[in-house]
């Protein structure tokens, strides 16, 4: 995810060769370069990663991890899974210390999300909140687009040290952690978003960057 109704199914989960997921792993910890983040199109980003059964061994997890983190830090982004650099894992990191303007974070419901690195997540709503805000993802590039969220969730996931974890996370928080579980199962955000609120980075910039999204709503005709 960027620091910034009906949708089609993803891809059936795929029979993943373990030895193809440790081999991609051992290729992007062996290359002195950052990886490049896979860009919308590619199937990594359609299908329904694999879920972490061992593929790899401790220390080649953690550095993966360590590298998802500097990739994430260089977009610059609040998240990044493991399928959006080509590696079909059910493996996400996340992290939101960019400080906002405190009437958006205000009105987003925005606070500060410690690092953290989930295995095998799954969320549910708690209760029937929805928030609509624009967002974005590094796998598409240069555009951005409201999308309604759930404001509450409860996400069940498990650590790298293989800690089975259950936390509850609202406003922002819960966007991002949507967001990012979403990528391992074959969803990007434009899967929930509104189509018409779809606007470029520049353009956003230049006219939709309140806080809330009301004036984007009337003048380009979406959630009437």
């Amino acid at each position: 995810m960027t620091h910034q109704p009906h949708h089609e199914a993803p891809n059936p989960a795929t029979d993943f060769n373990p030895m193809q997921i440790r081999d991609a792993v051992r290729r992007l910890l062996d290359s002195e370069d950052l990886p490049s983040i896979v860009q919308a199109g590619h199937p990594v980003l359609r299908q329904v990663a694999a879920p972490f059964d061992g593929q790899v061994d401790d220390v080649e997890l953690m550095a993966l991890v360590d590298r998802m983190r500097d990739v994430m830090h260089d977009a610059p982004g609040v998240g990044v899974a493991a399928p959006q650099l080509g590696i079909p894992l059910q493996l996400a990191v996340l992290e939101d210390k960019y400080e906002v303007d405190p009437a958006s974070a205000a009105v987003r419901h925005r606070e500060h999300l410690e690092f953290l690195a989930i295995i095998n997540p799954q969320y549910k709503p708690l209760g029937t909140e929805i928030a609509s805000f624009y967002e974005g993802c590094l796998s598409v590039a240069g555009y951005q687009a409201v999308v309604t969220r759930h404001r509450n969730v409860e996400l069940r996931y498990t650590t790298p040290a293989g800690e089975a974890v259950e936390e509850w996370f609202s406003g922002w928080q819960a966007r991002i952690v949507q967001h990012e579980t979403d990528h391992l199962h074959g969803t990007l955000y434009l899967d929930r978003a509104e189509i018409r609120s779809l606007t470029s980075n520049a353009e956003h910039s230049a006219r939709w960057s309140a806080p809330g999204i009301d004036e984007a709503r009337r003048s380009l005709g979406f959630l009437h």
